[in-house]
């Protein structure tokens, strides 16, 4: 195997190994690049995918974890980010940020290191739970220094979920400090049909409510749905419903290109799934979801909201996903953040997803381990709370 020519940068206490930093290019030349992530959902394909088609003021680069020989053992992408601290938080707080920022455009915005995926929950390479601690091990004891090199001052995990906490111990040892995240959900699909889930996985009170939307839709022109796999030729009719969708939500990140659509299908054919639907022949709605094992992730939406709400398309969507997953053997449901309250009527359980994050300044990172708890996502969500799991957000499910 090829190395790179890097400067290496030994891991401290002796864990036997070392971590580099390269891109994207020199990466390529790595025969473990080509597996990496193969156990999950979003395989070194979609990495891939998210470097070429979102850019935003991104920086993608990677640490290569290297063994005792000298040969690569784990691949762990990162991202550069001028990144808003006070992303996820409402109300005064918001509104103060905005007034200093007229005179202070840099206000509370800190140059980061995000290690994880820029459109998706972070993971480790490797898939047996002795590796990974051994691999963050190596990255906890470097990743300072590198953070230094890079200029950045802030160090976050993004997004990892909680069965990592036991691998990613290493880290909260480091000064790093472990919040939660805007978590995902899930829903297992336990039923016969979708009738089923109605009887046995609802309330009475959701059940009538849901039935009602679904007559009251009825009493429009038929809807009718499609699967596709590649969306290049109807691009342009679905982006700007998924504008719509992200122009509505009040906590953003990442924005989504075109390319990102299009090139979704034909690097990752085996996984990606659109649904569309259509009504008079003009695209209403779709859904870009991943297939892997067996679950089937909702990832994003797009809605004409000109008849979204007349309709009730997220429930239509969701009805019409859900049979389809169940009739073609697939055990789960799951679905990205936001939008809680019907994702808790329709009885999701919450899949948390953590933050592990420390200043390279040891005086400051003490400051921001007493700020973090009040600047986290979670805590200006009201809805997440009645959910039965919520206790999991900063609980120790995974160790």
């Amino acid at each position: 195997m090829k190395h790179f020519s890097l400067k290496k940068t030994p891991a401290a206490g002796h864990r036997g190994g070392s971590v580099d930093v390269v891109t994207r290019a020199e990466l390529e030349q790595c025969a473990h690049w080509a597996t990496a992530f193969a156990d999950e959902r979003k395989d070194r394909r979609y990495y891939e995918l998210v470097e070429d088609t979102i850019h935003q003021g991104f920086d993608y680069r990677y640490f290569v974890a290297r063994d005792d020989d000298g040969e690569i053992c784990a691949i762990q992408p990162f991202f550069l980010v001028d990144q808003d601290m006070l992303a996820g938080i409402g109300g005064p707080v918001t509104a103060f940020a905005a007034f200093v920022r007229r005179w202070w455009p840099g206000f509370m915005t800190m140059r980061t290191l995000m290690v994880g995926c820029a459109a998706g929950e972070g993971h480790l390479d490797r898939a047996d739970e002795s590796s990974r601690r051994h691999d963050a091990e190596l990255l906890a004891d470097s990743i300072q220094r590198h953070a230094r090199d890079l200029k950045a001052r802030l160090i976050v995990l993004k997004e990892f979920p909680a069965a990592y906490r036991s691998s990613l111990r290493c880290f909260t040892r480091s000064g790093f400090t472990r919040v939660p995240s805007l978590p995902n959900v899930a829903l297992q699909l336990s039923y016969d049909d979708f009738d089923d889930y109605l009887k046995r996985g609802v309330s009475g009170n959701t059940r009538s409510n849901l039935r009602q939307k679904f007559r009251d839709a009825a009493k429009s022109k038929p809807i009718e749905m499609s699967i596709i796999t590649d969306a290049t030729p109807i691009i342009d009719e679905i982006y700007p419903l998924y504008l719509q969708v992200y122009e509505r939500s009040k906590l953003r990140f990442e924005v989504l290109t075109k390319d990102y659509f299009c090139d979704i299908g034909r690097l990752m054919p085996d996984k990606a799934r659109f649904f569309v639907w259509r009504q008079s022949g003009k695209i209403i709605a779709f859904g870009l979801t991943i297939v892997h094992d067996d679950a089937i992730c909702c990832e994003y939406l797009g809605l004409d909201y000109a008849v979204a709400l007349e309709l009730h398309l997220y429930f239509y969507i969701f009805r019409d996903i859900m049979t389809w997953a169940m009739a073609n053997g697939y055990k789960r449901y799951l679905s990205t953040g936001l939008n809680y309250d019907p994702k808790w009527h329709l009885r999701f359980k919450l899949s948390p997803l953590d933050l592990y994050v420390r200043h390279t300044s040891r005086i400051i990172n003490v400051a921001l381990m007493w700020m973090l708890p009040l600047l986290e996502p979670t805590r200006y969500d009201k809805t997440l709370s009645r959910f039965s799991n919520y206790a999991e957000l900063w609980g120790q499910t995974g160790l």
